[in-house]
């Protein structure tokens, strides 16, 4: 007797149950899905990327071998190799030769160095037009429990923190989200010309609270290169956000063949009994 049919519509129906699960925050998806905000490293919209550093403060848990913040200076390398570790509650900031304006859209991205799209380290993001003054982008977490030292975080429960892309994916930001806040209404932050970028690591305990007061988590423990690790801040000056691409699994025609696979991990064939 065959039973592909039986145990593929099985996989199928499970698959269909858990998609609300596995994108169930209302914020843009991981990269190369559809909807989401990822900015490749390859980019054409680039135009310029961070030129120096300042304020490089290196908190715990990080080998020396991780510690040379020329690595986060030029293009985005999209390796796990070529970066800066900022370590539990590091913080850097980022210099630029030419100011970033206040365009249309995004202005700047931040490339991160995870492995995968749910291998999230996050950090704060905040700008400066004279070096003194900065003001912090909102930020949201919606994720609800501690996640341990190699865990996952949906990217959808993220919004206007550094680091939920996977590496060679930066996040976005644009300048206009800043517009209201005290710092800008006063005169102290200038959006036409920010000078510095600065970037503080998020300890993923649940110490360290988004915009609204809520815990952030994510992977803590870490150790080794813990924290935020930078490979890069590149710039447009304002440009459209991507549309994203997401290709949904192939169902099996045939009782023979294998269907779904990439990381969806279902893999049929024919069953005799």
């Amino acid at each position: 007797m065959v039973k592909t049919k039986k145990i593929c519509a099985f996989i199928l129906l499970a698959q269909l149950v858990l998609l609300p699960i596995a994108w169930g925050g209302p914020y843009p998806p991981a990269a190369d899905e559809f909807g989401s905000h990822a900015i490749s490293k390859d980019a054409t919209e680039l135009q310029f990327w961070a030129s120096g550093y300042l304020d490089y403060v290196v908190g715990g848990n990080v080998d020396q071998t991780w510690q040379d913040p020329d690595k986060a200076i030029g293009p985005a390398e999209g390796t796990s190799f070529d970066i800066v570790s900022l370590g539990r509650s590091g913080r850097i900031t980022l210099t630029f030769d030419t100011p970033i304006q206040n365009g249309v859209g995004w202005d700047f991205a931040v490339f991160e160095n995870s492995f995968s799209d749910r291998y999230l380290e996050l950090a704060y993001v905040e700008v400066s037009s004279n070096g003194i003054d900065f003001v912090r982008f909102d930020a949201i977490s919606l994720t609800l429990n501690p996640v341990p030292g190699f865990g996952s975080t949906d990217p959808t429960n993220v919004d206007g923190l550094a680091g939920k892309y996977r590496q060679g994916f930066g996040t976005p930001f644009d300048l206009e989200q800043l517009a209201q806040k005290a710092e800008v209404l006063s005169g102290d932050v200038d959006l036409s010309q920010i000078s510095q970028v600065r970037i503080i690591d998020i300890v993923g305990d649940g110490t360290s609270l988004d915009s609204r007061g809520e815990p952030i988590y994510d992977p803590y423990p870490t150790a080794g290169s813990a924290g935020f690790d930078l490979d890069a801040v590149g710039v447009s000056n304002g440009a459209e956000y991507p549309a994203g691409q997401y290709v949904p699994p192939d169902i099996p025609p045939d009782d023979n063949d294998a269907g779904f696979g990439g990381d969806h991990g279902c893999f049929i064939g024919t069953i005799l009994n």
